[in-house]
């Protein structure tokens, strides 16, 4: 060990389950040595686990510990008593920015050596190894002249993407100009900025903030590591321009723009899947099999587009409320998908949301191995009455077009008599509406099993806590399924 004693800074937080436990561990980093891992907890519930490392993860990217009290309070509450304070203490060392190590624990180097990175191939020429590992020679380039090859320990990158409306443009000048800013002379400015807008963004928004008299549109980052070995290069000695490609809008697709999303490139072949019969006759009364409701390859494929783009919106919703309370007459219409669910959600926090689009996604995956989208706990349920609703609208988008020629692959599909018919879709996949009471101010409280009305008409748990609990008359989910995104 050396002399001075070794700090370790926390960079991510992993989970690792075995049959009878699983652990969260810290990912550290220090100046001295490789990067190690360090065991913050252990238990007995995997989904507990993942959970705990997701909120030190949110904390270590966020850096704001007061946003999190509740949270980490609600899952210290869920964990015994041994690992809840343990995930206490870490939540404390992540928010100090150190995390402590006992002697023996980090490898450092002696002054002046040089180490090998794990991917760094024995005998390689250190001009051409893939990382930049090597500790600088005398006589080497002073940091802001290095090139990458010139510098110690890994360089990364962060490309973010950031748009703010102005809203407000003399708040925003004013509070540019409390905190220094100064407007660029009249006659360098263009005739479209007279008043240096641009300008008193950049000062304020660097580094990030909040920015008076604006609202952040978009705030998108890519992260990435510079590798010699792909070509990399620091930017102030990058030959090639650094570029960052933050894709298609994530509500492009909610929008029309493209009908494709986001769960793969390859569509499942609904054709394959729900093979239909033609209708035995035209007599609405008829028993045949053939002539009772089927659920056809249209119908299918507007369902799971309508169930894979409500799970992308509702990951992008979730990311963006965190743990945040969504506020009735100032953010409805702001979060799509959880503006529409009945107002006892709005208190609900990150995981639950995450959870509610992984109930979408879990309904989506039904239709492409061919079953119809049965729910099997209450947030499904939800997700299935949202979806049905914009399957519909979509429908109705086809107009005249019957034959969906101006809609790609769903042109392909054969036709039927009961395409598009999604009031058979309510009364075929659910086996009780009850959940739709919670839109209803008449029903207030029937969410709760002790109210009154909720025992006379046997409703069951509704409350939001609840939604992810399975059914006890269909088989249950996978609990260990994990998260597309």
């Amino acid at each position: 060990m050396p002399e001075h004693q070794l700090t370790a800074s926390p960079r991510d937080f992993l989970c690792e389950h075995t049959p009878s436990k699983s652990r969260v561990l810290a990912l550290l980093a220090h100046d001295d040595g490789p990067d190690s891992l360090q065991a913050v907890l252990t238990c007995r519930d995997p989904e507990l686990a993942y959970r705990a490392a997701e909120l030190l993860r949110r904390t270590l990217s966020r850096a704001a510990g007061a946003r999190h009290t509740e949270s980490v309070d609600g899952l210290c509450g869920q964990l015994p008593d041994a690992p809840g304070s343990s995930l206490r203490q870490a939540v404390a060392h992540v928010l100090a920015g150190t995390w402590p190590a006992a002697a023996g624990t980090l490898i450092a180097w002696p002054e002046g050596s040089a180490h090998e990175e794990p991917d760094q191939e024995d005998g390689a020429d250190s001009e051409g190894s893939g990382d930049n590992d090597a500790a600088p020679e005398s006589g080497a380039p002073a940091r802001g002249e290095a090139r990458l090859r010139d510098l110690p320990g890994q360089v990364v990158r962060i490309a973010t993407l950031r748009e703010f409306h102005v809203h407000d443009r003399q708040a925003l000048l004013d509070a540019a100009g409390e905190q220094g800013w100064e407007p660029m002379p009249a006659d360098q400015l263009d005739e479209d900025d007279p008043h240096d807008v641009v300008g008193a963004v950049m000062w304020l928004a660097d580094p990030p903030a909040d920015v008076d008299g604006a609202d952040a549109l978009t705030e998108r980052s890519h992260i990435s590591l510079l590798r010699r070995n792909k070509g990399d290069e620091v930017a102030e000695w990058s030959a090639e321009p650094v570029v960052a490609d933050f894709g298609p809008g994530p509500r492009a697709a909610k929008a029309g723009e493209s009908p494709e999303h986001s769960r793969g490139e390859e569509l499942p072949d609904f054709a394959a899947l729900f093979p239909v019969e033609p209708p035995h006759c035209e007599d609405p009364e008829c028993e045949e099999e053939s002539c009772l409701w089927q659920l056809t390859p249209r119908t299918a494929d507007l369902l799971h587009t309508a169930l894979s783009l409500l799970a992308d919106e509702a990951y992008d919703d979730a990311e963006g409320l965190g743990d945040g309370r969504l506020v009735p007459d100032k953010h409805e219409g702001d979060w799509g998908v959880f503006s529409r669910l009945p107002k006892l959600t709005f208190a609900t926090d990150l995981q639950w949301r995450r959870r509610f689009a992984r109930a979408a996604d879990d309904l989506a995956d039904d239709l492409e191995r061919g079953h119809w989208p049965r729910p099997t706990c209450t947030a499904e349920e939800l997700a299935l009455h949202l979806a049905i609703a914009d399957a519909g609208e979509s429908a109705d988008e086809l107009g005249d077009d019957s034959d969906g020629t101006e809609h790609g692959t769903h042109s392909t599909l054969p036709t039927h008599r009961d395409d598009y018919d999604f009031g058979a879709c309510t009364d075929m996949f659910f086996q009780d509406t009850d959940v739709l009471m919670l839109y209803s101010s008449r029903f207030d409280g029937i969410e709760d099993p002790d109210d009154d009305a909720n025992r006379q008409l046997g409703v069951g748990d509704l409350r939001a806590q609840a939604w992810f609990e399975p059914f006890g008359n269909i088989t249950a989910r996978d609990p260990h399924r994990g998260f597309r995104r």
